[in-house]
């Protein structure tokens, strides 16, 4: 789809990103337990969504609609309810228009297609958000309740990890049929670490994470699932991060710009999305991203750019295996070609096609409901020279996000422009 006024993003901000073994969150071991707590999910979303406004530069009283993206706000922090929650951040933005948007892991993403709908609605300042708290409940129940990205009545049971399993059972496919190992597959890993190490936004950036850590099973760094057949498939270091944070970013029109005495050079242009859905419990085919695959057609088709244009990444690395398939599924490889992307440097933060330059899900952290819209940020970021430390060399002028919510079940690519 193309916005059918120019859509652009002016300006974004994130929460750090927390959970365990960030130096910031509190825990039973902590140094400031007792005294000290979690940012709550109201906290995260109004901390994002203020800040996203004082970083454009305009007053909360300006916003004429907005979105928040969102999984599981009902389980983990007992709030549903969040377009209200979001109203509350300030008193300018009661009674604003504010939803919420669900599609499991690509609620930020269908939050961003909302907001780009709106702007060609005829909406001038648009704001979208997404935020999870996922620390609350242990990691077992915490697997329970993100299950429900997935069909529960018929894949719950396929291990009390449902969703590791389901990628240790991608992994298991790509690998036997391109020939390929999970030791191999750990250099994505090993890129997702390195990257955050330089991101003071990022879940993981204090960790130090070895080659040797990552490619290999141990008690550090464990096989963990029940299921005998997808079982040595999958370590934790293969895992996203279960964490907290928020992400908000401000969608104008190119009327809004001029309203709100803003230059066009601040922003970047959402020049198209595509958004797929499939059948919930219907996946067949574990070594391709189908959906995605159908997404990013659409968003090349009306964007008017195809793969090799792209220059800069943001994709869905849920689990390392899933990094791997988004680069097949976005064109970026031939199918089971797409390891050679991470081996020969062309996606890491000096290649020709940096991916994940902040982490990705897997280092970066992944507050569900608030990762496609990190994505959208940290595009803005990079196009915008503002990422520090890990800012690429070459500033792009394409982009694309690549958002998937459940094993590969809705999809949202979007394309930016400089």
């Amino acid at each position: 789809m193309k916005p059918a006024r120019a859509a652009l993003l002016v300006g974004g901000e994130h929460t750090t990103f927390i959970g365990k073994h960030h130096p910031d969150f509190i825990w039973k071991g902590h140094p400031d337990f007792g005294s000290r707590r979690n940012p709550t999910i109201d906290e995260h979303l109004h901390r994002a969504a203020l800040g996203a406004l004082k970083r454009v530069g305009i007053e909360p009283g300006a916003v004429q609609k907005g979105f928040v993206g969102n999984f599981t706000g009902e389980i983990f922090a007992q709030q549903g309810h969040l377009g209200a929650v979001l109203a509350a951040a300030h008193p300018d933005l009661a009674l604003k228009p504010f939803s919420r948007v669900e599609g499991a892991c690509a609620s930020g993403g269908l939050a961003l297609v909302a907001g780009l709908d709106a702007i060609s609605a005829g909406y001038d300042v648009v704001l979208v958000a997404g935020v999870e708290v996922q620390t609350t409940l242990s990691a077992r129940d915490g697997a329970d309740a993100l299950a429900r990205a997935a069909h529960y009545p018929s894949e719950r049971a396929l291990d009390s990890f449902t969703f590791p399993c389901m990628f240790a059972r991608r992994m298991k496919a790509w690998c036997g049929k391109y020939g390929v190992t999970p030791e191999e597959v750990s250099a994505v890993v090993m890129k997702a670490y390195d990257n955050a190490s330089r991101n003071p936004y990022a879940h993981m950036r204090a960790f130090k994470m070895t080659a040797e850590q990552a490619r290999t099973a141990s008690d550090r760094n464990p096989t963990f699932l029940e299921n005998a057949d997808y079982k040595d498939w999958i370590k934790v270091s293969d895992c996203s991060q279960v964490s907290d944070g928020a992400s908000a970013a401000v969608l104008m029109s190119e009327r809004g710009l001029a309203l709100h005495g803003l230059r066009r050079d601040q922003a970047v242009e959402v020049a198209a999305y595509g958004h797929a859905t499939a059948a919930l419990n219907g996946e067949r085919d574990f070594t391709s991203l189908t959906t995605t695959a159908a997404a990013a057609r659409e968003a090349y088709r009306d964007g008017g750019v195809g793969p090799a244009d792209i220059g800069i990444a943001e994709v869905h690395d849920c689990f390392s295996i899933a990094e791997i398939q988004m680069y097949e599924a976005l064109g970026f490889a031939r199918p089971g070609h797409g390891l050679d992307l991470v081996k020969d440097g062309t996606v890491s933060l000096t290649g020709r096609l940096p991916v994940n330059t902040g982490g990705g899900l897997m280092a970066f952290g992944h507050p569900v409901g608030a990762t496609g819209v990190k994505q959208a940020v940290e595009i803005w970021r990079q196009m915008k020279g503002l990422a520090g430390d890990y800012q690429v060399p070459r500033r792009p002028t394409i982009g694309l996000a690549a958002n998937m919510g459940g094993d590969d079940r809705t999809s949202v690519v979007t394309i930016y422009r400089a």
